[in-house]
């Protein structure tokens, strides 16, 4: 399993409540806990949590659909996230699943509870909707998306016209659901129409740790193709507005070097300043 790439989601100073609830709902458990940033691992799959503050607010165009084996395990797992949730479709028989939900948790997380075919050992797939003006961009971005990473292919794509519950009668060509791997990592996306009060912002992003300055430079250059948007600290949109964090490894060996506080402190001030990440500049902070 690929743990080089995992959401990032923000919270307004209730990550760690929402840590261990997710953690005693999937038996999960936290693998780093800090006032800013805690870490999680759900069925062996890394998540992390920003307590970040009031800016961005979680919303269903980036949701979680988690895969289940048993209607029971479907059923467990609505029960738990339907506590002071919001419903936003029935737990019922669908075209696509004899036993499927979707909900909106406590803590504005999205959730698609799913009975059918595994990914493989991937049972959290993080899940795109492409609303406003992105309605009709999902097979696009798919395309941009594999042609950048490695490892990646595209799986199936079930388009509208296609006939598996079009209730809303969405344009015929436009995608009703798809997966696709960037380098081993699973996701799903869709095309919706409706007019939603949200879309896509930093409250879900997209963390890749890169193993040097050549992939991270790539990974930078690519998402930012066609009017992508650099932001700071490695954070950056790319055309259709999902949110990434471009992280060296590098990075976190140097900021958690507990042995020199100080050294590591300057490079988090230097990482600061920065835009995509330069890890040379942050070896020559640590060393200054």
């Amino acid at each position: 399993m690929n743990n080089n790439i995992f959401p990032c989601l923000w919270f307004n100073g209730d990550g760690k409540e929402a840590a261990d609830f997710y953690c005693e709902i999937f038996n999960g458990k936290i693998t780093a806990d800090t006032p800013v940033v805690l870490n999680i691992k759900l069925f062996g799959q890394k998540l992390m949590f920003l307590n970040a503050g009031p800016q961005f607010e979680k919303n269903a165009s980036i949701s979680f659909t988690i895969l289940c084996e048993s209607e029971d395990e479907v059923q467990q797992y609505w029960n738990n996230l339907i506590k002071n949730g919001i419903i936003l479709m029935d737990l019922a028989e669908y075209p696509w699943s004899k036993k499927y939900g979707w909900v909106r948790d406590q803590f504005g997380v999205t959730w698609q509870i799913y009975l059918g075919e595994s990914k493989g050992d991937q049972r959290i797939i993080p899940t795109l909707m492409f609303i406003h003006q992105n309605n009709g961009q999902a097979k696009k971005a798919i395309e941009f998306y594999t042609s950048i990473f490695p490892n990646s292919k595209v799986g199936g794509i079930l388009k509208y016209g296609e006939g598996v519950g079009n209730e809303n009668h969405e344009i015929s060509e436009n995608i009703q659901h798809a997966d696709f791997e960037i380098d081993h990592y699973t996701m799903f996306c869709m095309d919706n129409s409706h007019d939603h009060q949200f879309d896509f912002n930093e409250g879900i992003s997209m963390v890749v740790m890169t193993d040097d300055q050549i992939q991270t430079d790539h990974l930078w250059n690519s998402l930012l193709l066609d009017g992508g948007r650099e932001s700071m600290c490695g954070w950056l949109k790319d055309q259709f507005g999902v949110s990434w964090q471009i992280v060296p490894k590098r990075l976190l060996e140097l900021m958690n070097d507990f042995d020199q506080p100080q050294k590591a402190q300057k490079v988090v001030e230097a990482m600061m300043g920065m835009q995509k990440i330069v890890i040379a500049d942050l070896e020559h902070a640590y060393n200054s």
